[in-house]
């Protein structure tokens, strides 16, 4: 099955695990409203995933080819980041006060699971190999070099972020969209950490386009992260 399949297969569980989350759990938002927020989630991860997919290559030889590439070049942080965005500029324009995000959170997860599966399969046709190593986990992705297979590092990530947070929900008292606050800072931070190992070409200050990325979410959150800190104290 090709990545492109099973990144369609992501969407439909996703959709429908959240459709169950959603009538298992008292939604506090209305069904109109939680509309609006849907459809401005997906216009944002749209052109967030599109944006951060240019930037992280932006100097390439200028030919037909190269454009096309470009414009098709997708990366699921920029999705999540401008959905984000667009969630929060939904809720101001229809009024919305309270937090949307938690509902999100464990159907996001399985999405991401599903697809990174397809990248695995899809080797280095997909830009989520690893830099080449000597270390155990190497594995040919397809170009007969042994390399980080970054994408099934991700998947065990994937499985303790689903259980971490599925225990933070049942033994904390967590206020209303913290939940969504701690997957984007944990996984945002998973992705800045591995970063380091995949092969990219293009950096500014040192860091390549997802990592900073990363600290732009970090500084998104910082209120929030400084309070947990603090408390932690």
């Amino acid at each position: 099955m090709q990545d492109g399949s099973l990144e369609y297969l992501a969407f439909f569980f996703a959709y429908r695990y959240y459709v169950v989350l959603r009538r298992k759990n008292k939604d506090s938002i209305s069904s109109n409203n939680r509309l609006s927020i849907i459809l401005g989630a997906a216009l944002g991860a749209l052109i967030g995933s599109r944006v951060v997919g240019v930037l992280e290559n932006p100097v390439f030889e200028l030919s037909q080819q190269n454009i096309i590439q470009l414009l098709n070049t997708k990366t699921i942080m920029g999705g999540l980041f401008g959905g984000l965005l667009g969630v929060e500029l939904t809720k101001k324009i229809i009024g919305e006060t309270q937090s949307s995000g938690d509902l999100f959170v464990f159907p996001i997860i399985l999405g991401i699971f599903i697809g990174r599966i397809g990248c695995f399969l899809s080797g280095i046709n997909e830009f989520t190999y690893g830099k080449e190593t000597s270390f155990f986990t190497g594995m040919d992705l397809g170009d007969g070099l042994f390399r980080h297979p970054t994408s099934l590092y991700e998947l065990v990530f994937l499985v303790i972020l689903f259980l971490s947070l599925k225990w933070l929900q049942k033994y904390r008292e967590l206020q209303n969209g913290d939940l969504f606050k701690w997957f984007m800072i944990l996984y945002f931070g998973f992705r800045f950490c591995i970063e380091f190992i995949k092969p990219n070409v293009f950096f500014v200050f040192g860091l390549s386009t997802i990592q900073i990325l990363c600290v732009v979410c970090w500084f998104y959150y910082i209120k929030f992260i400084t309070i947990n800190l603090k408390n932690a104290h």
